[in-house]
């Protein structure tokens, strides 16, 4: 017997990154207002209608939305729901070759229109709510979208191609969107897009994160700030002030590098050379002293060699960087690199290179950890997990950065506020320790 769809229901997936996420919490604000009942990456979506919000920037993420759009598109051929809907990065990219291959989807939808999966249910879009989201994380800290899209027109990037050209917003509207945030009890806030560097300079024709940091900072609740997606190139160094004298703002910065030698940063379109990266980490760290960075490493990207990673790995020991990914060489349609060289790095030996830079890593990483033992951290609970509690310090983003577990046999700690912790024990990756006061 085929089960019942539960009436009135909006099942919302979503695949990628933390800009898709805000995408996905403005379109269930739209819903929830309308009166449906809607969940996200439910573990059973069985809601009349199922939108899966798609990543389309390299080959697991597309092979990944790929899968969950089958996986939802044979429910839909058995009549398990009564609407599927597709939008995101991939059907942005690749819409005609999606209608075409997976026509079970009863539309497809776009990066910047799927809105209109409001009005092609006969609903209405309401304008007033669209600094409203409904938030899928821990209800104290939030993502905050500050531009779209981008201009570095990297060799390897597929970025451009889906999101289009650079777009700030205004101070204002994300003024007004932090003030609504914080009045619904957000503490902490995540400034994300595609490169934080760039922000303003369409707008305003200048530089502007700093100043749109520092009037973030000065709205009341706000107690985090915390800054993702850097680029290197034309960086706005007086964020490093900004950081330096106000509390709030995190002493974090993820910036991806993506390589350090002459050659790949000539063939990758990076707009910065060898010796600038090394004087941009010092500065950085001389500026902001105990500043924590993040960064992503390319490799296996054609062109690299041997030598090439033998400068990184002298990079990483120069930089020792507390956060690092490193991702191999995807080829993606429609970039300089895909356009105008051959994918001729086996496999294995971009993952060979991978393994090597994160190895080096996590020694850096274990080291980095065991020199906070015995200090005392402010810490931000998210949640229980098991027999602790689990939190993150300024210099921890959630979902990719370390974390601090707490006994929950400790009394007064609570999950969405701040409390001082001793760290009293670090693996690899994670932090132990015990509260020392509770705010």
């Amino acid at each position: 017997m085929t089960k019942k769809n539960i009436k009135g229901t909006v099942d919302v997936v979503t695949l990628g990154c933390s800009k898709n996420l805000v995408d996905s919490e403005q379109l269930m604000r739209q819903f929830d207002a309308l009166g449906y009942k809607v969940r996200h990456d439910s573990e059973n979506a069985d809601g009349e209608i199922v939108i899966i919000n798609t990543c389309g920037f390299i080959g697991d993420a597309k092979e990944e939305s790929i899968n969950t759009i089958l996986q939802f598109a044979e429910r839909r051929r058995e009549n398990k729901m009564e609407k599927l809907f597709v939008m995101g990065c991939l059907s942005e990219r690749y819409l005609n070759d999606l209608q075409a291959e997976i026509p079970e989807v009863d539309k497809y939808y776009g990066k910047f229109n799927y809105n209109n999966i409001l009005t092609d249910l006969g609903q209405e879009y309401r304008a007033d709510l669209r600094l409203e989201r409904t938030l899928t994380t821990p209800g104290h800290y939030a993502y905050l979208k500050i531009s779209e899209g981008c201009n570095r027109a990297c060799s390897y990037c597929a970025i451009p191609i889906i999101t289009g050209k650079h777009r700030s917003r205004s101070i204002e509207d994300i003024e007004n969107e932090v003030k609504n945030l914080v009045a619904k009890g957000v503490k902490e806030f995540h400034l994300i897009a595609q490169d934080l560097s760039s922000y303003g300079l369409d707008k305003y024709k200048a530089l502007k994160l700093p100043e749109l940091v520092e009037r973030l900072s000065d709205i009341p609740g706000v107690e985090w700030l915390r800054l993702h997606y850097a680029y290197p190139a034309q960086f706005p160094y007086d964020i490093l002030r900004v950081m330096r004298e106000r509390d709030n703002v995190c002493s974090y910065l993820d910036i991806a590098l993506q390589h350090v030698s002459d050659n790949m940063l000539k063939i990758m379109r990076r707009h910065i050379t060898k010796e600038q990266t090394y004087e941009l980490i010092k500065r950085i760290r001389d500026e902001v002293p105990g500043i924590h960075l993040r960064t992503t490493m390319l490799v296996g990207h054609p062109g690299e060699t041997d030598q090439d990673i033998e400068e990184l790995k002298d990079f990483l020991k120069f930089a020792r960087f507390e956060r690092l990914g490193t991702f191999a060489y995807s080829n993606e349609e429609g970039t300089h690199t895909y356009e105008a060289y051959e994918d001729n790095i086996p496999d294995e030996v971009k993952q060979s290179r991978v393994d090597e830079i994160m190895a080096l890593q996590q020694t850096i990483s274990a080291e980095i950890n065991q020199a906070k033992i015995g200090k005392t951290l402010k810490v931000m609970i998210d949640r229980i997990e098991g027999e602790n509690y689990v939190g993150r310090t300024e210099f921890d983003s959630p979902e990719v950065d370390p974390e601090v577990l707490i006994s929950i046999n400790n009394e007064g700690v609570k999950i969405g506020e701040f409390c001082l912790i001793e760290i009293t024990d670090a693996t690899d990756f994670d932090l132990y320790g015990k509260p020392m006061q509770i705010n």
